[in-house]
Parts: C-alpha cells; sequence; structure tokens
C-alpha cells in the first residue's frame, strides 16, 4: 500500500499548480466560499479539508487524488523552525515578542483571567492606502476564553 502523500509534498504542489495557473489564494478562497486566510492556511498543511473543499481546489489546479487525500488529513501544526527565519514570518514573532506581553496585561484587564482562543478564531488580512506607504493590517478575532473552575 502505498502511503498518503505528506501535507508538506502536497502543500509543494499546491503552491506550484497555483502559480502556473495563475491564480491567487483570494481566487481560491472564492471558488471554495472559505475566508482567504484559512484556505491559505489549509492548503499550506495547517487544516484539515472536507472532502469536497479537497476536491474543487484539486480540480481547480488539476491535482490528483493523493494530493486531495492528504488535504483531508489531520495536520501537525506549527511552524517549521527553519520558518521562524524568513524575513515576513520573523516580524510576527519580534512584534508578539514586544507587544505580546503588554497585550496579555490589556485582555486580562479588559477581559479578566482568561485567554483568547486560537481555535475559535478568525483572521483576516487587508491593504490599507497610506500616503507614507501601503500599510498590512492583520487582524485576529478569538473568542476569549474564560479561565474558571
Amino acid at each position: 500500500m502505498t502511503p498518503i502523500m505528506s501535507k508538506s509534498d502536497a502543500a509543494d504542489l499546491v503552491v506550484a499548480a497555483r502559480m502556473r495557473k495563475g491564480l491567487t489564494w483570494a481566487q481560491i478562497a472564492d471558488e471554495l466560499g472559505a475566508p482567504v486566510v484559512w484556505v491559505t492556511a489549509a492548503l499550506l498543511g495547517q487544516h484539515p479539508m472536507t472532502p469536497e473543499q479537497a476536491k474543487t481546489v484539486c480540480v481547480l489546479l488539476d491535482l490528483d487524488d493523493a494530493v486531495a487525500e492528504s488535504l483531508r488529513c489531520q495536520p501537525a501544526r506549527g511552524t517549521d523552525p527553519a520558518m521562524m527565519t524568513d524575513p515576513t514570518i520573523y516580524r510576527f514573532v519580534e512584534a508578539l515578542s514586544v507587544y505580546g506581553p503588554a497585550l496579555k496585561e490589556l485582555i486580562h484587564e479588559e477581559f479578566g483571567d482568561g485567554i483568547m482562543s486560537a481555535i475559535n478564531f478568525k483572521v483576516d488580512i487587508a491593504r490599507r492606502p497610506d500616503p507614507d506607504g501601503d500599510r498590512v493590517v492583520v487582524t485576529f478575532d478569538g473568542k476569549f476564553l474564560d479561565y474558571r473552575w
């Protein structure tokens, strides 16, 4: 029996097919009727897709059933340590290193003892024009989870 294709191998094929077809992540997300950040994360291996979503993507990108099978599998979530040095990713790490403690304090002050869910969670990205150069606006929208006994 052939093993299931790894999430990273499937992601490499998705990225190559998307680029060769000239599609944006947003166009793929529109085809699926799902949020662009979630779809991109799923196609990069961080979320499982439903059989229907995986089939739709594979038809759109001319990918085979082996990729669809991988897209349906549960991921081992997280980031490869080598990716943490990527300049874009590192800037998020840097921002959270600087502002994380302040955000924690402000969340506790506003909501009490608890955390922001990363499961009941939405994330969005937008471009905001600015005379000094366009701004990247990233919104994290997570449900507050109160620590209770």
